[in-house]
C-alpha cells in the first residue's frame, strides 16, 4: 500500500466518540511485555464486528480527473485543470425501509439489529457502546494505517495474555495465542453472510454520514470498505513460528517486513494461520456479495 496521502486524507479531523477525540499519541504501536498492545488485543475482534456489521473492506482511491484547457482564440493563459468529484466505484443502494434514526441516536436500533443477528449474549459480550457506527467507521479507516487506539474500538478486547514461546533460542508468538481468538472466529462462522450484507445495506446511510464527519466530505464509505477487505485478504501468510524482538518494553516482529505492515494485516498474523484463513475466506465471501449488491444498484 502506498504511504502517500491525498489532500482529503491530510485534512482528516479528529474523530470524536462521545466527548473523546482521537490523538496520535493515544495509539499503541506494538506488543507489550505482558501481552500485545491494546491494538493487538481488540483489532481481531474489531475486524469481526466490521465484517458482521459492514461487510465491506480498504485502500480508498480518490481519483480526480483533469479537464482539458478550454480552446483559445488569441492565446490567453490556459485554464487550470478542473477537479472532478471522486468517482464512486462500489455504489450501495439503500434498502427501501422505514426512515433511520439520526446518527447520534442510532445505538439502540443498531445494537438490537446486531443482537438479532449475533445473539443477544454475543452482542453484549463483544460490542462497545456508545457510538457503534462511528466506532466501526474509525476502525475501518484505520486498519490500513500504522496504529489504532483501543478506546475508539467498536468491540471489547480479546481476553487473556499474549502468548510468547521459545523456539530455537528465539522468542516467537506462542501456539496458545490462537486459542484466544477461537470464540470470535466461531461467532463469525455462525452468522449468515447474506444477512450480514443486508444489515450493512440497511444502515448504510449512517455509515456514510459518519465517514463524512470523520473528515472525508466527498468520500464514499463503501469504497473504503471494499478496499479494506482487499487489504486484509492480501495479508501475507507466514509459515512456521513468527519471531519477535523486545528491544524495550514492547514486542515487535523480528522481520522488518512484517513489522512494517499495516495494523490490520498484523492483526491477522497474530491470530494464527488457521484463524486467519477462516477469516479471509469469510471476507472473500462477503466482498463477493457486496460487489453483487453494488452492481444491482446501477
Amino acid at each position: 500500500m502506498s504511504k502517500s496521502r491525498s489532500d482529503n486524507e491530510d485534512k482528516r479531523v479528529e474523530p470524536v466518540i462521545g466527548s473523546i477525540p482521537l490523538r496520535g499519541g493515544d495509539a499503541d504501536r506494538s506488543m507489550s511485555r505482558s501481552g500485545p498492545s491494546r491494538n493487538a488485543k481488540w483489532l481481531p475482534v474489531a475486524l469481526l464486528l466490521v465484517v458482521a456489521l459492514a461487510a465491506g473492506g480498504v485502500l480508498w482511491y480518490r481519483e480526480q480527473a483533469s479537464a482539458p484547457s478550454a480552446p483559445v482564440a488569441v492565446a490567453p493563459p490556459p485554464m487550470a485543470p478542473a477537479k472532478t468529484e471522486p468517482a464512486i466505484r462500489h455504489p450501495i443502494e439503500p434498502a427501501a425501509e422505514a426512515a433511520l434514526p439520526a446518527l447520534a441516536k442510532s445505538d439502540v436500533v443498531v445494537f438490537d439489529a446486531l443482537a438479532a443477528l449475533l445473539g443477544k449474549d454475543a452482542a453484549g459480550r463483544f460490542i462497545v457502546l456508545p457510538d457503534i457506527v462511528k466506532r466501526v467507521v474509525v476502525a475501518v479507516d484505520n486498519l490500513p494505517r500504522e496504529t489504532l487506539a483501543q478506546r475508539l474500538s467498536p468491540v471489547k478486547p480479546v481476553p487473556g495474555p499474549f502468548a510468547v514461546a521459545n523456539s530455537g533460542g528465539k522468542q516467537v508468538i506462542g501456539p496458545a495465542n490462537a486459542a484466544r481468538y477461537s470464540a470470535y472466529v466461531r461467532a463469525l462462522d455462525a452468522v449468515d453472510t447474506a444477512q450480514l450484507v443486508a444489515l450493512y445495506v440497511r444502515f448504510y446511510p449512517l455509515f456514510q454520514e459518519a465517514y463524512r464527519e470523520l473528515g472525508y466530505p466527498k468520500g464514499y464509505f463503501n469504497d473504503r470498505l471494499v478496499e479494506v477487505l482487499d487489504l486484509m485478504i492480501a495479508a501475507p501468510e507466514q509459515a512456521g513460528p513468527i519471531a519477535l524482538v523486545q528491544e524495550k518494553v514492547m514486542y515487535e516482529f523480528a522481520d522488518p517486513r512484517l513489522e512494517a505492515l499495516p495494523v490490520g494485516q498484523k492483526m491477522l498474523l497474530r491470530m494464527g494461520p488457521e484463524n486467519a484463513r477462516k477469516v479471509k475466506a469469510r471476507l472473500r465471501e462477503i466482498r463477493a456479495l457486496v460487489a453483487t449488491q453494488a452492481s444491482r444498484s446501477n
